[in-house]
């Protein structure tokens, strides 16, 4: 909903483990993951190392950053119940017992704690969550997130995609960050002369639909030509349906921010234009030169900004400012609120580039992308997150462990060349988890 006053700040407590939050979640988490997601059955490919690698963090033994992708949203509630609910059962099947319940240190970005409500301020810390802004110093945020790793004992949870996003069948950009902890924490222990290895286990994790998701995405995508304007008074093939819906969003864009359409450019060529235009009018708005030049860095400066307008960091009341200066930062507000719109647009259109799927595609795929389009069009007239649709239902989620990255191993190359190092490591993520692509699309559940 539309932001027309300015809020205090929104605080965290400090993570740490609740009895009565675990409690909440063994009654609640399931129904939720079922009625929210959609999630009907989730099914563990090649959980040894995830057995293994829980086993040994939490009996001190090593430490384990599991590094999961997060291409739809609800990666971190499914993780952390899988984990907490799931994991020990098949770990003992597999003749590994773990003995400890394993919880999971997951990291998240501020800002979800601000528009997630009070619900998740409350769930999150108290199962170990762990905050972090992405476009600002945290200091405090970091030293936690590293003595989680180094002090233990449980695994650490983090997106290298940084967001959301939107696709699980490639890769489209992995942050260093995941990487760049790791080996920090490498460093940390070995000045500790604690010989303890840190590894990084890749987490894929892939959606599949029955017949019903047949019904659903023919839903969908007649919801969508109800807002592009199409209908259906002729046969028209499944990829064409998608692709004149998709022309037409972008063409509305093009009109929004004044550009003039060039029908010889490719779409994705045609969306970075659309995109330059979007974050130079935020950045109007929120009168901020544009000092930086990758467009996912602008975009997440811009978040930053938006939301230290609308809740005010470190400001615990506003009871007591004089009315002109309340007035004043409600107007501040409401200002980074619509320009946040226009950042919101790039925070999607940016993984929205891929190709229209063929008409004989995998079910998956084609509603995958489907669901994709429907964002587009909601980014397009002022939506966010929460307006993404997950009605798709029900879905079987195949989670897809890859091959331990062993960051110790390669602490000696990492201090001679850090930059070269991190660059390996994020290479062999990368490639680990094309493999979990390839490993999951030979599976059917």
């Amino acid at each position: 909903m539309p932001v027309f006053t300015a809020s205090p700040d929104v605080k965290v407590k400090q993570p740490h483990i609740s009895k009565l939050v675990y409690i909440v979640v063994w009654l609640l988490s399931r129904i939720y993951l079922f009625l929210f997601l959609g999630i009907a059955r989730v099914v563990l490919r090649n959980g040894k190392p995830l057995f293994n690698a829980t086993k040994q963090s939490l009996e001190g033994k090593s430490r384990c950053i599991l590094a999961f992708r997060h291409p739809n949203g609800g990666e971190p509630q499914l993780l952390m119940w899988f984990m907490l609910f799931k994991l020990r059962g098949l770990a003992r099947k597999a003749g590994v017992k773990i003995r400890r319940i394993p919880y999971i240190s997951i990291v998240f970005g501020y800002e979800v704690a601000r528009w997630g409500g009070g619900v998740a301020r409350w769930v999150m810390p108290g199962l170990g969550c762990m905050p972090v802004h992405h476009d600002k110093l945290d200091s405090a945020g970091m030293n936690r997130i590293y003595n989680a790793i180094t002090e233990g004992p449980y695994p650490l949870a983090i997106a290298p995609e940084g967001q959301v996003s939107y696709t699980t069948e490639s890769v489209p950009r992995l942050e260093p960050g995941t990487v760049r902890i790791g080996f920090g924490a490498v460093e940390r222990l070995q000045k500790q002369n604690r010989n303890i290895p840190v590894e990084i286990i890749p987490v894929s994790i892939h959606f599949r639909y029955g017949n019903f998701g047949r019904w659903s995405l023919s839903k969908l995508l007649r919801k969508i030509e109800k807002y592009t304007g199409f209908i259906q008074k002729e046969k028209v093939d499944f990829s064409r349906r998608l692709e004149r819906a998709r022309d037409f969003i972008l063409l509305q864009n093009e009109k929004r921010y004044g550009l003039e359409p060039d029908k010889k450019k490719s779409f994705p060529e045609r969306v970075e234009t659309v995109m330059e235009a979007a974050l130079k009018k935020a950045e109007t708005l929120l009168g901020i030169p544009t000092q930086i030049i990758d467009t996912v860095s602008r975009m997440y400066h811009i978040r930053q900004i938006c939301w230290d307008r609308i809740v005010l960091p470190g400001v615990n009341t506003l009871k007591d400012r004089p009315l002109l200066e309340r007035s004043i930062l409600d107007l501040n507000a409401g200002e980074a609120w619509h320009a946040s719109r226009h950042m919101e647009l790039v925070d999607f259109s940016w993984y929205f580039r891929g190709p229209v799927p063929t008409n004989d595609a995998p079910l998956y795929i084609k509603i995958e992308y489907t669901q994709n389009l429907w964002d587009f069009a909601s980014r397009t007239m002022g939506g966010a997150y929460s307006n993404r649709v997950f009605n798709v239902h029900p879905k079987r989620v195949l989670i897809q462990i890859g091959d331990p990255i062993n960051l110790t191993e390669k602490s000696e190359d990492y201090k001679k060349d850090k930059k070269t190092a991190i660059a390996d490591a994020m290479k062999a993520l990368e490639s680990s988890y094309l493999d979990c692509i390839t490993n999951a699309s030979e599976y059917q559940i």
